[in-house]
């Protein structure tokens, strides 16, 4: 799991480092539009698209790995209620009035 997570914290890293190329390649595109002939705009916006298909393909990995990762913990946490019920009814117990002290003092 801790494997898992720190893939999952490399691909964010990354995926945070290509949205702000996109974003500084889509400022370089604003600035030259104003002063740039049809080929010069045309090959600046074909390497804005082309960071930002990076960009998605970047983010659909972290969904995966996120949705991944989330679906093991649901999995392992199922399996502990099933194997300990009394526990968790006993924290859930506990809880319970925990809050409800709290909410009573308010």
């Amino acid at each position: 799991m801790a494997t898992e997570l720190t893939a999952i914290e490399g691909t964010k890293e990354k995926l945070v480092r290509d949205l702000r190329v996109v974003v500084a390649d889509g400022d370089d595109l604003l600035k030259e539009v104003a002063n740039s002939s049809v080929e010069q705009f045309a090959a600046v916006r074909a390497k804005v698209e082309a960071r930002l298909g990076e960009a998605k393909s970047r983010l659909e990995d972290a969904r995966i790995a996120v949705t991944g990762t989330a679906k093991d913990a649901a999995e392992a946490t199922q399996e502990y209620v099933r194997e300990n019920p009394w526990k968790v009814l006993g924290v859930a117990a506990a809880a319970g009035l925990v809050i409800g002290f709290v909410l009573s003092r308010r």
